[in-house]
């Protein structure tokens, strides 16, 4: 998400400065060295921390804008090791490797195409950590990136880091920040970190509420929450990789973001910020939920653009309907939510999952980790929002039968999605019969009711 400023990947992009990208990117990289009050001769050091396609292009894209800058700024990220890249990967990969000559040539030089050679042929085991170390995640096998350096024990990767950047799936990052937590018992200064996870947990003692990724580092770490930011958007980690014009937004204390937010930009990614860090970070999670089903729908309908257009309106007053219990003003959220679902619902791997799911490729009971795709978050968001919104304490006033029940009860694609993937009571075809149900309300008079009741609920979002 990061994009780059370098000279040898994108040269021609004018950044707005008399200067070329080159000196552009150092004067960036100064000023953020000012603003942490870094010393000459002190590098800032930047880690990310989990290897999937997200957090893999992040700490590449840093890399290639300002790795360059080898007295001022080490870039390294940390993956768990031991993974080992299974025959038909490898294979694949091999595939990917010879089809572009400049990682072909790369590789060469580097003395590490030989090695490819032999695992396309079964005769030697290659490992996640070794191969990102020449550019490949094992997530995104398709798109090379940069070379990385990359680090596999946890303790040497973050002890001194000044920024981490959160690139795990929120069903990992608790207890990984708590082995983390471990390590900074003995620092005198507290890191930032920038949490790139899209993912909800539910707790229901005192009050229900939602746990956030960036609240459960916070609870792991001790690190204040003016120092732990979000950044998301509407964005395919591949296609942000290859220039694709996109954008995103890092919210949080504005002592950080904003100085964060110039540093992240680049000419084909335009970072804004925001305060509102835990709303906009929910939104996120929320969107995967309805992404899973939008995946089964084009599947199950042989792609029928009338059917999408049915569950996209249907699905869209849901999350409306969600926004207004968990946000004092929701329709600042409008947008991003309905930007980050559009992208979501066209290529990322939630709407994948519930594509392969629907064409029996898959099932449920394989769970929510896939290879080649990594954890697909929406499964863990549609059980987390479903036991939510079903507590009796969250009631709210049905319109038509005159009489309190659960928000769930008026979200049918979201309970539907829960019996399909959670309590595996229905087919997939299920998400089709939410659909076709002739009693079911006009998704308007969903966006109505919520606009015009006192729907909500800043517990839900630990408010008081």
């Amino acid at each position: 998400m990061v994009g780059s400023t370098d000279g040898n990947r994108s040269p021609g992009h004018p950044n707005g400065s008399n200067h070329g990208p080159h000196r552009s990117a150092e004067l960036k990289l100064d000023e953020l060295r000012r603003v942490l009050s870094k010393s000459e001769g002190s590098l800032l050091k930047i880690v990310g921390i989990g290897a999937g396609a997200w957090g893999s292009v992040f700490a590449a894209l840093l890399q290639d804008a300002y790795g360059q800058f080898r007295d001022k700024i080490q870039i390294r990220i940390w993956r768990r090791p031991g993974r080992s890249v299974d025959r038909s990967t490898a294979e694949h990969l091999f595939e990917v490797i010879n089809s572009r000559e400049d990682v072909l040539r790369r590789l060469i030089r580097r003395c590490a195409y030989l090695k490819y050679v032999e695992g396309r042929l079964g005769d030697r085991v290659l490992y996640a950590d070794e191969i990102l170390r020449d550019g490949f995640c094992l997530n995104m096998i398709e798109t090379p990136l940069c070379p990385m350096k990359v680090v596999t024990n946890l303790q040497e990767a973050v002890w001194d880091a000044d920024i981490v950047v959160n690139g795990l799936p929120s069903t990992e990052t608790r207890e990984v920040f708590e082995e983390i937590s471990r390590y900074w018992k003995e620092r005198l200064s507290v890191p930032i970190i920038i949490s790139l996870a899209k993912g909800i947990e539910a707790a229901l003692d005192p009050l229900p509420r939602i746990v956030t990724p960036t609240q459960m580092i916070q609870c792991a770490t001790g690190v204040p929450i003016e120092n732990i930011l979000y950044l998301g958007g509407p964005n395919i980690a591949s296609e942000i990789y290859n220039k694709e014009y996109a954008n995103a937004r890092i919210c949080g204390a504005e002592k950080w973001r904003k100085p964060l937010a110039k540093f992240l930009r680049q000419p084909h990614f335009i970072v804004w910020d925001n305060s509102d860090l835990v709303t906009h970070e929910v939104m996120g999670g929320l969107k995967n939920v309805y992404a899973i089903g939008a995946g089964m729908v084009a599947a199950l309908t042989n792609e029928s653009a009338t059917s999408k257009s049915v569950y996209f309106a249907h699905s869209t007053s849901e999350m409306i309907f969600i926004t207004h219990l968990l946000a004092e003003e929701p329709e600042r959220l409008a947008g991003p939510l309905l930007a980050d679902t559009y992208v979501t619902l066209l290529k990322g791997r939630n709407a994948w999952y519930g594509q392969m799911l629907a064409k029996g490729e898959l099932s449920p009971a394989m769970g929510d980790s896939i290879k080649g795709k990594g954890m697909i978050q929406g499964v863990s968001a549609v059980g987390a929002f479903y036991e939510l919104l079903s507590q009796p304490s969250l009631n709210v006033l049905h319109p038509e039968e005159n009489k309190h029940v659960a928000p769930v009860e008026l979200c049918p694609i979201l309970k539907t999605l829960y019996k399909i993937l959670i309590k595996r009571e229905l087919s997939t075809e299920g998400i089709l019969q939410a659909l076709r149900d002739e009693t079911a309300n006009d998704p308007r008079d969903r966006i109505e009711i919520a606009q015009t009741h006192a729907f909500y609920k800043p517990s839900l979002l630990g408010q008081p």
